[in-house]
């Protein structure tokens, strides 16, 4: 198995995508801890499986994860962070604060809290994987989404860094900028949209899973589209 053993901390582990992720990482040999705001062992009834209800909603919180985490396996080998969200629907000149604050919490915030505090343990390892899930929107940004094609940009951004800041360390980074995945929530909310331009989260997963591999030791930095070939 590709990642027999590994550590693996995965956020947003419950849901439309992490469901398929977790899955996924499994499969692949993996101990997974999995985290979301509400989770439980038995959401994954495997061996290899740990779940942890959090929220990662401060720096504090972040670090208190990460502490659990170190002290029930000794190391973290990856972090698979998919927590986000879509708020919005309006244009720039319409959007209130609420909605901006929202996107940046959901999209950005989050994910630099939990890199910030995996990454000293990492670096005293001298080994890590770090793998964000973003959208396509990120690069290619539409009208009446502004804020969270930002928010995205900006976690863009966040990951490019900490992969250049940490090469020294043998710390890989990378980013996968998916186009609108095919999750019940979706269809529940576009349900007259040709779904099979809609990216099956299957693919995202295994992405996933490769990129924690050591089959993909040498890509860091990278922000990969997949975008159900629309």
């Amino acid at each position: 198995m590709e990642l027999h053993n590994k550590v693996v901390l995965i956020t947003g582990a419950r849901g439309g995508l992490g469901t398929f992720v977790t899955n996924s990482f499994l499969e692949a040999g993996a101990r997974v801890v999995g985290v979301s705001r509400s989770i439980s062992g038995s959401d994954f009834p495997q061996e290899r499986f740990s779940a942890i209800a959090t929220e990662l909603s401060n720096g504090e919180s972040a670090t208190r994860l990460i502490e659990a985490v170190a002290d029930q396996w000794g190391r973290i080998d990856g972090l698979v962070h998919l927590i986000g969200g879509f708020a919005g629907g309006q244009s720039i000149a319409d959007t209130d604060d609420a909605t901006l604050e929202r996107m940046l919490d959901l999209n950005l915030r989050s994910a630099f809290y939990i890199i910030r505090a995996v990454l000293p343990s990492m670096r005293e390892q001298g080994a890590g994987r770090i793998i964000a899930i973003g959208s396509k929107a990120a690069v290619e940004p539409s009208p009446m989404a502004g804020v969270y094609a930002a928010s995205k940009a900006g976690l863009v951004s966040l990951i490019r860094t900490v992969a250049r800041e940490n090469t020294d360390k043998h710390i890989a980074a990378n980013v996968i900028l998916p186009g609108t995945m095919d999750t019940p929530a979706n269809r529940a909310a576009d349900p007259g949209a040709d779904f099979s331009k809609w990216v099956n989260p299957c693919q995202v997963a295994r992405l996933a899973v490769h990129l924690m591999s050591n089959a993909a030791s040498q890509i860091s930095g990278a922000a990969i589209p997949v975008d159900g070939g629309a």
